[in-house]
C-alpha cells in the first residue's frame, strides 16, 4: 500500500466516524472530510480541485433537488394528511384494517417521493387516529416506517441508494420496475405479514368511539386542492417520462429538475418559502461524501482493493452477491446506508472493469442498502423520525422495542430478497 493510499484511506475513516457519531452534525463532518481529502490529495498530489468537483455525481444530485422541490410544493396542500384521514375512515376503526390501510398508503408514496417527508406528514394524524379509537398507535407507526423502508426499494427514486446505484450502473427507472419491484412486492407481504404476527395482541384491541373516525372528513386535511392536483398532474406526468426515459434517450436528472420547474411555474408558490424548505443539507451531505470517495480512487485505494478481491476470489459470483447482501444490510442497519453505497459504488465499478459480471451485484446492494435499515431504531431517517414522534404517545418507541420488531423484520425481508437473488440470479444478470 502506498502513501497515497494509506493517507485517503485515513481521512475517510476517521471522517465516517465523526460522521456517525452523535454528538457531530454529519453534515460538517463530511464537508470537513471533504475538505480534508481534497487538501490532502493537493499535499501529496494524487488529487485535484478539478477532479474533486468531476468526482461529484451531478445526475444524482440533480434527481434528489428536483423530486425535493416536488415533494416541498405537495407537501402543504394536505394531501399526504388526506390520504391518512381517508384510510382511517375506510378501515372502520378495525385496527388490522387500518394498519394494512396506513402501511400501504405510506408505501406507495415512498416508492415515488422522500420516506422522511411521507412519514413526518402521516404519522402525527396516525397517532390522532389512534387516541380517538383508543388504540395502541405504536404498530401502525412502526408499519408505516418498516413498510415505507421496504418500498422504497422498488423504484429508482424511491430511495437515495437506489439513485446512487442507478447513476453508477446505468440502470433506468424501467429496470428498476422489471428486476427489483416484483422482488419487493414479496418481500413486502412477509414484512406485512410479520408485522400482523409480531403486533397481534395489540391489533386485538377493541377500538372506541368509531363514530368519530367515521364522521371525519377527509377533503378537510385538504389546505389546497388546486395546488395539489397541479403537482400531482406533473408528477404523473414525470413518471410518465420515467417510464419513458430509454427511449427518448433523456436522464431521469433532466426529468426530476424539468419536473420540478413546471410545477413551480404552474403552481406559482413563494419561491424563497419553497427553496427554504429544500434540504440541502442532504444535497451538501452527498455532494461531500462523493468528494471523500473520489480521493480514495484517486489516490489508488480503490482500484486495489478491486483487484484484491479479483484475484482472491474463491467464492461463486452468487455466493458473493449473497455475501454482499448481508454485509451491507448488517451495516445499514447501524450507519446510514449512504456512506456506505457510495462507498460500495466504486468497488463494484472496479470488478467490472477487470471482466466481473456486476450487474447481480449491484442488485444485491439495493436490496442490502434498503432493507438493511429496518434493522434499528438508527437505521434509517424514518425510523428516528417515527420513534420521535411517537413520544407524543403513552408508549414511545425505545430501541429495545424495536429490536424485538424491526430486526425480525429485517432478517426475514433480507432471508426472502436472498432466496429470490439465488432463484433469479441469471435474471439479475441481464437488463
Amino acid at each position: 500500500m502506498t502513501v497515497h493510499m494509506a493517507i485517503s484511506g485515513l481521512v475517510f475513516v476517521v471522517s465516517l466516524v465523526f460522521i456517525f457519531a452523535e454528538k457531530f452534525n454529519r453534515v460538517i463532518a463530511a464537508t470537513v472530510g471533504a475538505a480534508l481529502m481534497v487538501g490532502a490529495g493537493l499535499a501529496m498530489g494524487f488529487y485535484s480541485e478539478e477532479e474533486a468537483i468531476l468526482a461529484i455525481d451531478f445526475e444524482t444530485i440533480g434527481l434528489l433537488l428536483g423530486m425535493m422541490v416536488m415533494v416541498t410544493l405537495l407537501e402543504p396542500t394536505g394531501f399526504f394528511q388526506f390520504l391518512a384521514v381517508w384510510a382511517g375512515r375506510l378501515s372502520r376503526g378495525n385496527p388490522v384494517r387500518l394498519l394494512v390501510l396506513l402501511g400501504t398508503v405510506t408505501t406507495l408514496l415512498s416508492m415515488f417521493l422522500d420516506n422522511v417527508t411521507t412519514v413526518v406528514l402521516i404519522a402525527p394524524v396516525t397517532i390522532l387516529i389512534s387516541e380517538i379509537l383508543g388504540i395502541n398507535a405504536i404498530p401502525l407507526l412502526m408499519a408505516e416506517a418498516l413498510l415505507s423502508n421496504t418500498g422504497g426499494v422498488a423504484t429508482l427514486v424511491g430511495d437515495p441508494p437506489n439513485v446512487l446505484i442507478a447513476s453508477a450502473a446505468g440502470f433506468s427507472f424501467n429496470d428498476f420496475l422489471t428486476h427489483s419491484l416484483p422482488i419487493v412486492v414479496l418481500v413486502w407481504v412477509t414484512a406485512l405479514w410479520l408485522l400482523r404476527w409480531l403486533f397481534r395482541a395489540d391489533l386485538t384491541q377493541k377500538p372506541k368511539n368509531v363514530k368519530a373516525i367515521m364522521n371525519l372528513d377527509p377533503a378537510e386535511a385538504l389546505n389546497d386542492w388546486k395546488a395539489a392536483r397541479k403537482v400531482i398532474i406533473v408528477l404523473c406526468f414525470t413518471l410518465l417520462f420515467f417510464f419513458l426515459q430509454e427511449t427518448l434517450h433523456i436522464s431521469p436528472a433532466f426529468i426530476a429538475l424539468s419536473a420540478a420547474a413546471a410545477a413551480m411555474f404552474w403552481v406559482n408558490p413563494d419561491i424563497r418559502d419553497t427553496f427554504r424548505r429544500v434540504e440541502w443539507t442532504v444535497i451538501i451531505f452527498f455532494a461531500a461524501l462523493f468528494v471523500m470517495v473520489g480521493g480514495l480512487k484517486a489516490s489508488g485505494l480503490l482500484g486495489a482493493l478491486s483487484m484484491l478481491l479479483v484475484r482472491g476470489n474463491v467464492l461463486s459470483p452468487v455466493l458473493m452477491g449473497v455475501l454482499l447482501l448481508w454485509i451491507v444490510a448488517a451495516l445499514s442497519s447501524i450507519v446510514d446506508n449512504v456512506p456506505i453505497t457510495i462507498a460500495m459504488i466504486p468497488v463494484i465499478q472496479g470488478l467490472g472493469a477487470a471482466g466481473m459480471q456486476v450487474d447481480p451485484l449491484w442488485w444485491a446492494l439495493v436490496f442490502g442498502a434498503g432493507f438493511g435499515g429496518n434493522g434499528t431504531i438508527i437505521g434509517s431517517s424514518a425510523n428516528i423520525v417515527v420513534a420521535t414522534l411517537s413520544e407524543r404517545t403513552r408508549t414511545p418507541i425505545s430501541p429495545a422495542l424495536w429490536n424485538k420488531r424491526g430486526l425480525p423484520v429485517m432478517v426475514a425481508t433480507c432471508a426472502i430478497a436472498t432466496i429470490l437473488y439465488v432463484l433469479l440470479y441469471s435474471f439479475l444478470s441481464v437488463r
